[in-house]
């Protein structure tokens, strides 16, 4: 399975490709169910389709709607796998009845956390404010992966724990009981005089040893009294947490890490629930990828990860967020779209482009590229593929692959002559009128197939956008600066989605946006005196994009170098 990848489609379609039991955790947040229309966020055209007449029939629709993705993403979970369905209170209850029990069991309901995302406001003096989303959480079995959870302490909570402290440099700590919570007939031992809980010590006697040799026991004076283990501050990771979390605050206007979503969640939340559920090397998938969040965080904490949207915007913005994150030792991912570009694919590295369009065509790869009579591939009937990567393929081209297939395979050849199937398919950017004639003839006079297949037959491509860019030196009085204003102005058959900008743009380290979310292609920016390396990104419908790099120097009045 293809990992490191964010994927442009319908979810429902995606997930019905991945292997069963592959993925270890599931974070979704789809769209929440209510009476507005809200849950159209980014606008663009693949949201607004996949959105439309979604609540026309109601909650049953809807609950229809979330069903059947929820049953692939069962199918998929490994047994160790669990999943986290983040929802609001219009539809929780029956996201809960009417789905998750009903697919993953009753038994293996693990928790209802309460998110609690925001404080009361003003509207809260005359109705009940509501504060809180639900995240249901939900494994394949009882054998799913778990990582205690830990908060921060408190100073309030430190003060009234945290009480003793013996002035031995060890600092501060509180102490715990030591008796067997159940009976531990075995643990029924004195130590030092001790006597044991009616239930038994909860640990043997050579790890109360140890801890004595540690000085990790607290002797109380009196022999009828209770040992107890000290627990140092220090030593801490926090506070054990359980179903209801109030300490992550949702992503506020002057957030670094807010990127313009309105419904993005904090990084520090996806950050407990996969550090959580998963290991590092473990597969995460985001059917409803959004902001990004999740694969981010994903990517930062060594996860492999999957992204499925049905927005251009969701997926490109994501990419946006995974280059500025990136270094130099971060895995490499793919963006997977509806459309290639032409130029990408016409320029692209032969080898590895005869490879990919073998395969997207349903053939095999010829990985030898030796003693190959110049064939590329073959299809399963080992019938020959020959890739050019090139356009208006010439005459020479038929002529050349008509001798090749009859020396690699002569009676296969004939085989296919005789059945009247193609004895090969030369697949090219486009044909010449000399190929196209030639084929023709031979299928004609001699009975003898060769399928032309131009590459836009086999994979969808559109001209990528073209971007020029407009640069004013505004007559303002600026501290530290001059002020500038940038203005893009990008143009596509597709219609463009949004620009991006880098204003520290390095070609070596690749775009890292400043600003990811341009939707008119206009900012007013302060520069030092100084050389500026400026690159602005435009995105089509198709997801396509181009970028424009200009160089600034600016010492007194601006002046456009390059």
């Amino acid at each position: 399975m293809s990992v490191n990848k964010l994927i442009l489609g319908d979810n429902l379609e995606i997930l019905k490709t991945i292997e069963r039991e592959t993925v270890d955790l599931i974070y979704l947040d789809p769209p929440f169910f209510s009476n507005r229309n809200y849950e159209v966020i980014w606008g663009d055209e693949g949201e607004i389709r996949s959105f439309r007449d979604r609540w026309a029939g109601g909650i049953d629709t809807y609950i229809v709607w979330l069903k059947e993705r929820v049953e692939e993403m069962h199918r998929i979970l490994k047994t160790s796998g669990s999943l986290f369905l983040h929802c609001d209170w219009h539809a929780n209850a029956y996201i809960r009845v009417e789905i998750l029990d009903r697919i993953f069991g009753i038994d293996n309901f693990r928790a209802e956390i309460t998110w609690q995302r925001t404080n009361a406001h003003n509207d809260a003096k005359k109705k009940l404010a509501v504060l809180k989303d639900t995240i249901w959480y939900y494994s394949k079995t009882d054998k799913n992966v778990y990582n205690p959870v830990f908060g921060a302490m408190t100073e309030k909570y430190v003060s009234e724990f945290y009480k003793y402290d013996d002035n031995d440099g060890k600092g501060k700590y509180q102490t715990v009981d030591m008796r067997s919570p159940n009976p531990r007939p075995n643990l029924m031992y004195k130590y030092k005089g001790y006597k044991p809980h009616k239930n038994g010590w909860c640990y043997s006697l050579e790890t109360m040893q140890e801890l004595d040799a540690k000085g990790l026991i607290k002797f109380p004076d009196n022999e009828s009294g209770r040992l107890r283990r000290k627990m140092y501050l220090s030593e801490q990771k926090g506070v054990l947490l359980g179903d209801v979390w109030t300490d992550i605050q949702n992503v506020q206007g002057t957030s670094k890490e807010r990127i313009g979503y309105p419904t993005q969640k904090p990084e520090k939340l996806l950050e407990r629930i996969i550090s959580m559920s998963s290991n590092e090397g473990d597969i995460v998938l985001d059917p409803f990828v959004g902001g990004g969040t999740t694969v981010a965080v994903a990517d930062k904490l060594n996860r492999q990860w999957i992204g499925i949207d049905q927005s251009v915007q969701a997926v490109k913005v994501t990419e946006l967020r995974l280059d500025r994150q990136h270094g130099l030792f971060s895995a490499p991912f793919t963006v997977q779209l509806h459309k290639y570009d032409y130029d990408s694919l016409r320029y692209s590295n032969a080898f590895e482009f005869e490879s990919w369009i073998v395969q997207q065509f349903g053939g095999v790869s010829n990985a030898k590229q030796r003693n190959d009579f110049g064939l590329d591939g073959k299809m399963q009937d080992n019938t020959p593929i020959q890739v050019k990567r090139s356009d208006n393929i010439g005459r020479n081209v038929i002529d050349n692959f008509f001798a090749a297939v009859q020396r690699s395979d002569k009676k296969l050849f004939d085989r296919n002559v005789a059945k009247k199937k193609p004895v090969g398919y030369i697949i090219a950017f486009s044909f010449g009128k000399g190929a196209e004639q030639e084929a023709a003839r031979l299928k004609l006079k001699e009975n003898i197939i060769i399928k032309l297949v131009p590459v836009d037959k086999i994979v969808p491509i559109a001209k990528k956008p073209t971007i020029s860019v407009e640069i004013n030196e505004l007559l303002r009085d600026v501290k530290g600066g001059h002020e500038i204003e940038l203005i893009a102005s990008g143009q596509s058959k597709a219609g463009i989605e949004f620009y991006s900008w880098d204003f520290e743009y390095s070609p070596e380290k690749g775009f890292r946006a400043s600003v990811i979310i341009d939707r008119e292609g206009r900012q007013i920016a302060k520069f030092k005196a100084g050389l500026h390396n400026i690159a602005v990104k435009v995105v089509d419908n198709d997801g396509l994009e181009s970028i424009e790099a200009v160089k600034l120097k600016v010492n007194g009045t601006v002046k456009r170098t390059e």
